[in-house]
């Protein structure tokens, strides 16, 4: 999980991340990997449902807040690859 918050944290730090439903739902370039909290309310499943429609991978965590170091956090969209992989694999 150290590994997770250390990407998280360099892609929040160098503008990687699209963070809560209301950006996330406005944004509308290319996105490799949405993170959703596992109590996540409904826009925000809403808005991860959408982008799985478009073929992008939306992983479910058990406390986002926590692992991202983002308060209130419940989704997350990365839109760098190279990170978003990196992510995957210690997830998967």
């Amino acid at each position: 999980m150290e590994k997770i918050k250390s990407y998280l944290g360099l892609a929040n730090n160098a503008g990687y991340l699209i963070i809560g439903s209301d950006n996330l739902k406005s944004y509308d370039k290319k996105l490799y990997l949405v993170l959703l909290d596992k109590n996540a309310g409904k826009s925000s499943i809403k808005i991860a449902d959408k982008h799985k429609l478009n073929n992008i991978r939306v992983i479910e965590v058990d406390n986002l807040e926590i692992i991202s170091n983002i308060p209130k956090c419940k989704i997350i969209g990365i839109k760098n690859k190279g990170l978003s992989e990196q992510i995957i694999k210690y997830l998967d």
